[in-house]
C-alpha cells in the first residue's frame, strides 16, 4: 500500500496500491504510521513521497463511495474519512522534516491535497493535476480550498477550483501549483537531485526555516521574533560554529 525506505538523510515514502493509489481508511492508516516512523527518525531530514504507479494517487477510492453514498450513515463515513485525510495531510504539512512531492501522473482531487501538503512539488511536464470534485457536485474538502487559494492566489484557485480544471504538469509550475517539472524520462532523477541537495542542508537549519514560514502562513506567532530565536538557537550548535568558521577561512 505504501512502503519506506530509508538512507540517510532522506526517507523515501512509495505509494503503491495498484492501479490509482486511491485513498481508503487503511491507506489513511498506514501514511499515519510512516509519518510516525519518519519523525522518530532523528537521521531523516527529507520525505520523498513518489509512486510506483502511473498515477501519482486518484484521490479517494471511487468503489469505496459508490458502496456508501447512497445512505446516510455512508455518508457520514465519508465525512469521517475526509476528516481523516484533513487531519493526515495537516502532519505532512507540519512534519519537522522537508517534504517534496514527484508527480508523475495523476495527481487529483485528494492526491493532489497530499502534494499541496508537501514543502515542494516536481511534476512530469504531462502528468495531470486538480481538484475537479465540484464537477461532480462536490468540493475538495482535504484542505484543497485552503492549500490551494494559500499557495497560489485567490484569482488560480478560484479559476482550478470553480473550474474543476485539470492541467499539466508544466502549466502547473507557470501557475505556481509546483516548483519544478520534467520530462517524465527525467522526472525521478530531477527529484532525486532535488532531494539529494536539501538532504545537504543541517536537518536542524531545515526544520528552523521551515518553522519560520509556517509561522509566517499560520500567523501564529511573531514571525520575527521566532526568527530571531531560531537564529540564537542554530548560532550555539558546535556544528554551525564549526561550518561557519569554515566559510570563512575560505573566503579569507
Amino acid at each position: 500500500m505504501i512502503s519506506l525506505n530509508i538512507e540517510g538523510a532522506v526517507a523515501t515514502a512509495t505509494l503503491c496500491r495498484p492501479p490509482v493509489n486511491a485513498i481508503n481508511d487503511e491507506w489513511v492508516a498506514r501514511f499515519g504510521q510512516i509519518l510516525d516512523e519518519v519523525e522518530r527518525a532523528s537521521s531523516v531530514s527529507v520525505l520523498w513521497i513518489r509512486s510506483s504507479e502511473k498515477a501519482f494517487c486518484a484521490g479517494a477510492d471511487l468503489a469505496l463511495m459508490h458502496s456508501i453514498l447512497d445512505s446516510a450513515a455512508g455518508r457520514e463515513q465519508m465525512i469521517d474519512l475526509t476528516r481523516c485525510m484533513q487531519q493526515l495531510f495537516a502532519r505532512v504539512e507540519s512534519l519537522s522534516k522537508v517534504t517534496l512531492a514527484e508527480i508523475g501522473g495523476a495527481a487529483l482531487g485528494g492526491g493532489f491535497e497530499l502534494a499541496l501538503s508537501c514543502d515542494l512539488r516536481v511534476t512530469g511536464d504531462a502528468a495531470k493535476v486538480g481538484l475537479p470534485e465540484a464537477g461532480l457536485g462536490l468540493l475538495p474538502a482535504a484542505g484543497g480550498t485552503q492549500r490551494l487559494t494559500r499557495i497560489c492566489g485567490e484569482a488560480v484557485a478560484r479559476r482550478l477550483i470553480l473550474g474543476a480544471e485539470v492541467v499539466s504538469g508544466a502549466d502547473a509550475v507557470a501557475l505556481g501549483l509546483a516548483q519544478w517539472s520534467a520530462p517524465a524520462a527525467g522526472l525521478e532523477a530531477a527529484a532525486r537531485a532535488i532531494v539529494q541537495r536539501i538532504a545537504a542542508i543541517p536537518a536542524r537549519a531545515l526544520a528552523e526555516c521551515k518553522h519560520c514560514i509556517n509561522v509566517a502562513i499560520d500567523g501564529s506567532a511573531d514571525g520575527f521574533e521566532t526568527e530571531l530565536a531560531g537564529s540564537a538557537a542554530l548560532l550555539a550548535l558546535p556544528e554551525t560554529q564549526q561550518r561557519v568558521a569554515r566559510f570563512l577561512e575560505s573566503r579569507r
